[in-house]
């Protein structure tokens, strides 16, 4: 029977709910272009793993992964120590104990996890890789010339210190509240209090606004005094992406950030931009100061030259130099790892050209720099430095981009560009171009799919067999499951590890009970993300290994840590996420008409619901329509994050139904409801 009570829960777990996603898992952020946040907290049961890897089944390195491991030491410059004198230069001060929590009691970020990071690379680490994050070890406050400090290591990005006339101009507020305001304590701590007057987002990823709160708790002083300055586009793109795709990027993010794995020697040991990325509160401010191009400020009584690099590394981004201190700070458009054209939780590719032009024009007018410092990672020093460290950033996408097409139009595909593609021997060699975080062979396939898509004109491909299908064939063509496990394991031997996976990918999708191909793919897996240099490759393999032992993961995050966010997000999307996940069959011959008009905003949606399509758009109020649901803005998003419970709402004064209660709970019986749980290496 239909009650108040029912329709509530109903509207409290269909609207937006791709907004639920997995707790302790990587979130999919509503930021553009970013990296697709992660909460990387650690459990008591991940801190014993780091003494005991083998608890969470991870096998031994093999001979064949230990011998290309310690070729990699052969092959590249390791004696140039140049990066650990820069990455302590300057160094003042760090926590002798650096753990922040969130409010329930969950870690947000424990650098002690990664005290096991020392001495030479062990065998299932690749050397180049250990090197990253040893260097991504080094953390605390520290000062890059007079007038500017970094705290570094406190978070997946840095956050900058300004000397500003009459106060600090912070730079990039770090992820999360917890984070930021634990980080400026310190500051304020160790170079004395002053209160902030300027904060800077350089662009719209999360890891580099979404502590502001946190930071104006540490300051003290009012926020109506603080200019708060961000390129143009900054709030659309820092509250849109992801919106539509959430779930689903949510869970790909988990493997690419290794939330479920140990921080250990078989585990995850570094994120190549930074350890890790911590789950926490996160929130956003409007800018009072939008730099949409090229052009001079002076904040705070510093100068600021900007330059405006939006679709390069984030849809909005703008990079700068300060006159007065010669220093350049890149933002993200440079750090010192190979970026993603096109990141692992999928996203939108990036403009290769665009990129290596923007890094081209910064070389150009930053040619009086002393000093570079980034979004991520430690500064470099000296005009020639610079210069060769952008022109080499520079040079990398552009020959990843241009061999690509290269190729491509050569009729190469996606898979044969990834094999065949060879970078420059003086590219290959620096350390800042390795892919620690994007890698050649997956930037290229970007690179086609940028101008050609996911066809590679062989027909096959152009409408083969579902996977579960086509793989329960395959197992019989090759003889059964013990024959392909017999194949499959003379591979393994053979430390042919991508054939060996393979294989057993197809056997895994045909029978995904059979234990004996799920332990030998792990251990495939295994292998190859200990000889992956690239911390996603790596976090990817071995979450992978990690599901087919344990499963999928099915928690679910604690939304009120986004209700700051999802405040700023345009309401709009959350109309055109329902219509996303309106579930088409069962919606067949359905008419519908709702208004929901948010009684605080002044603005009213109509909702149509005709040929299994869900439209909407900001109008009067449809007379005709089945049913109105008058609610508050806020209201909205407490159920859309379950803050407010059914009857508070029910009590609540700012929610009223007019019309069909009954069409009502049935339109939102239409609505799919994704939490991004769901398996990806088995069926």
């Amino acid at each position: 029977m239909f009650n108040k009570k029912n329709l509530s829960a109903l509207i409290q777990k269909s609207i937006y709910n791709n907004f639920k996603l997995k707790k302790h898992l990587p979130l999919a952020v509503i930021a553009s272009g970013s990296l697709f946040l992660a909460a990387c907290g650690q459990s008591d049961d991940e801190k014993f793993a780091s003494t005991n890897p083998d608890k969470y089944g991870f096998t031994p390195a093999s001979e064949y992964t230990t011998e290309l491991n310690q070729s990699v030491l052969e092959e590249l410059p390791f004696e140039n120590k140049q990066d650990f004198t820069d990455a302590n230069r300057g160094f003042i001060a760090t926590l002798p104990e650096f753990v922040v929590k969130y409010t329930d009691g969950t870690t947000i970020m424990d650098l002690s996890a990664y005290d096991f990071i020392n001495g030479q690379a062990p065998n299932s680490v690749n050397p180049s890789l250990w090197r990253q994050a040893k260097l991504n070890n080094i953390n605390g406050l520290f000062k890059v010339t007079e007038g500017i400090y970094q705290i570094r290591g406190f978070d997946l990005a840095n956050m900058t210190i300004i000397e500003g006339k009459s106060g600090w101009i912070i730079v990039d507020p770090l992820t999360t509240s917890e984070t930021a305001k634990k980080a400026l304590d310190f500051v304020n701590k160790e170079l004395g209090y002053r209160p902030v007057s300027t904060i800077v987002f350089t662009h719209s990823h999360m890891d580099h606004f979404g502590g502001v709160n946190g930071l104006l708790e540490a300051a003290g002083n009012d926020v109506a005094d603080i200019e708060v300055v961000a390129p143009g586009g900054f709030m659309e793109e820092a509250t849109n992406e992801n919106i539509i795709a959430g779930p689903a990027m949510s869970k790909r993010a988990s493997y690419m950030y290794g939330n479920l794995l140990p921080r250990s020697e078989r585990g995850h040991v570094d994120a190549g931009l930074g350890k890790a990325v911590p789950f926490g509160t996160f929130s956003i401010l409007e800018p009072t100061l939008t730099v949409s191009s090229n052009e001079t400020q002076i904040i705070d009584g510093v100068e600021f030259e900007f330059q405006i690099v939006s679709g390069t590394e984030a849809p909005s981004e703008f990079t700068f130099y300060l006159p007065a201190m010669k220093a350049y700070c890149g933002a993200e458009m440079v750090s010192k790892t190979m970026h993603n054209l096109y990141t692992l939780r999928g996203a939108h590719v990036r403009d290769a050209v665009l990129w290596s032009k923007s890094i081209d024009e910064a070389i150009e007018e930053q040619k009086e720099a002393d000093i570079y410092f980034g979004s991520h990672h430690w500064p470099v020093w000296g005009q020639d430095n610079i210069n060769e460290f952008l022109v080499t950033q520079r040079d990398t996408y552009q020959y990843i981009h241009d061999q690509s097409v290269r190729m491509m139009n050569a009729g190469l595909t996606p898979k044969e560009i990834a094999e065949e593609i060879e970078m420059p021997p003086k590219l290959a060699n620096t350390f800042s171009s390795r892919g620690y975080y994007g890698t050649v062979k997956h930037n290229a396939k970007a690179i086609y799919q940028a101008y050609l898509g996911w066809y590679d004109a062989n027909p096959v491909n152009l409408d083969p067999l579902p996977e579960y299908e086509s793989a329960a064939k395959y197992v019989k063509l090759m003889g059964g499951s013990e024959a392909v496990i017999i194949n499959a394991q003379a591979a393994y031997d053979k430390g042919e590890y991508r054939w060996s996976a393979e294989l057993l990918n197809h056997l895994v999708f045909a029978d995904a009970d059979n234990k004996a191909a799920k332990e030998l793919l792990a251990s495939s897996y295994d292998q190859l993300g200990y000889q992956a240099e690239s911390a996603p490759w790596r976090d990817v393999y071995l979450s992978a290994a990690y599901e087919l032992r344990h499963g999928a993961a099915d928690k679910v995050i604690d939304l009120a840590s986004m209700k700051v966010i999802m405040l700023e997000t345009p309401v709009d999307k959350f109309f055109e996420s329902m219509a996303a996940r309106l579930i088409g069959p069962e919606a067949f011959g359905e008419e519908f008409t709702l208004n929901i008009n948010f009684t605080d905003l002044d603005k009213n949606y109509v909702l149509k619901l005709d040929n299994a399509v869900l439209r909407h758009e900001l109008a009067p109020k449809d007379k005709t329509a089945d049913a109105t649901l008058n609610i508050s803005h806020e209201l909205f998003i407490d159920l859309v994050i379950g803050v407010a419970g059914v009857s508070e709402v029910l009590l609540s004064d700012d929610l009223s139904i007019e019309g069909s209660k009954l069409g009502l709970v049935n339109f939102f019986s239409l609505l799919d409801q994704p939490e991004g749980v769901f398996n990806i290496v088995t069926p």
